[in-house]
């Protein structure tokens, strides 16, 4: 049963290029429909060779951007039927949340921001909206995929609402108003702390596995030293490596149950989505007192994992290859594929946007095989495990 506050397809705003119902291939919501286009799409696929923590790892067990979203939406799921909401807009949300980070992640964003300073900047998450409504185009009728305004608007401001939109944004929201200064959907809120909960612990997991991170500094935490305490209680004999990622499960957990808690009680009184939208507040997220200790962690993170040596001195490289990479079709546009020559304006900033566009596209791989047949050498040394 959907709770009232919920968002329904039923009363769905649409979309911005109008389609008709019948004949819609299988019985499916719009908002199933909003999902099954994202898992579709080229940008999703390209998602299992994108960085999410390691910069082009070697290892098949480190997360990329696409297990990191099915990790996200799963999560989002969980609280999404706890709280009587939409399950498939959350899913949809969380799938689609990260489709505009370009190769290498905050290293490749750092460099297109610099190399796009004088061109009104780059965000990949007014990236993520460009893509889905302009760039990712495979029906013959539009431009995009053609999505609901409801998962729109959560994409745009799943992490609040936005006063000052950047150059991408601005034009997104002038074609299809999306409301940008009022609060999204519960189902975009949740999409978002399902993002921070699943980045908090399967960075763990993973930072754990690389070497970059000691059992015994993340004990420090009065967080996760409890649930350590408590995993060896019930598992005296398990072997360590078992113990961690049982540590990982139940810090998901305990996120999850106080999101879950913590929501509901912010419901009271909250009768539609209208009015979570003219709350004027985030109604789901941590609880005043677990997120303080979920910034605690988060510093931890920054210090010991994100701000590694190794990851920094693989940033560089990475921010290298696509500063060099953007030099490269600014200086001659025959570098880039025929259809994105076509898609070429004569002066900037929409010349400028458009090889950002590319740019931001490409998986890890395909930046540095591009960047080696340009320059004629690969780069060296690009990962951190």
């Amino acid at each position: 049963m959907r709770a009232p506050y919920a968002a329904y397809p039923e009363t769905s705003r649409g979309r911005e290029f109008p389609q008709e119902r019948a004949g819609a291939r299988g019985p499916r919501s719009d908002f199933q429909r909003d999902r099954d286009r994202i898992i579709h799409s080229m940008s999703f696929r390209r998602l299992r060779s994108k960085t999410q923590v390691f910069i082009a790892p070697e290892g098949d067990h480190y997360r990329t951007r696409m297990t990191h979203s099915l990790e996200v939406a799963q999560i989002g799921r969980v609280i999404a039927r706890s709280l009587g909401l939409d399950e498939d807009l959350t899913e949809a949300l969380c799938l689609a949340h990260d489709l505009g980070h370009p190769p290498f992640g905050h290293a490749g964003e750092d460099a297109l921001c610099e190399a796009m300073e004088r061109h009104g900047g780059f965000d990949h998450n007014a990236q993520s909206l460009r893509t889905i409504m302009r760039i990712e185009s495979p029906y013959p009728g539009h431009d995009g995929l053609n999505l609901t305004w409801d998962l729109l608007e959560g994409l745009a401001k799943h992490n609040g609402p936005i006063d000052a939109p950047n150059w991408a944004l601005a034009e997104l929201d002038a074609a299809f108003p999306l409301e940008l200064t009022q609060w999204p959907s519960l189902e975009a809120q949740v999409a978002a702390v399902a993002d921070d909960i699943a980045y908090d612990n399967h960075d763990i997991d993973d930072g754990l596995r690389a070497g970059f991170l000691a059992l015994e500094d993340l004990l420090e935490l009065d967080l996760l030293s409890d649930q350590w305490r408590a995993v060896e209680r019930r598992y005296p004999n398990a072997p360590r490596d078992r113990l961690q990622r049982e540590l990982v499960r139940d810090q998901i957990g305990l996120m999850v149950n106080d999101v879950i808690t913590h929501t509901k009680a912010q419901l009271d009184g909250i009768a539609s989505v209208e009015e979570v939208r003219g709350a004027g507040r985030q109604l789901s997220g941590f609880s005043p007192s677990f997120a303080a200790q979920e910034r605690g962690l988060k510093e931890f993170m920054y210090a010991k994992l994100y701000y590694h040596s190794d990851q920094v001195t693989a940033a560089k490289r990475a921010h290298e290859v696509v500063a060099k990479l953007f030099e490269a079709y600014e200086n001659d546009a025959s570098l880039m594929p025929e259809e994105w020559q076509a898609k070429l304006a004569a002066e900037n900033p929409q010349r400028a946007r458009v090889i950002a566009d590319f740019i931001a596209g490409m998986s890890d791989r395909f930046a540095i095989e591009r960047c080696a047949a340009i320059y004629g050498e690969r780069p060296n040394g690009l990962t951190n495990v």
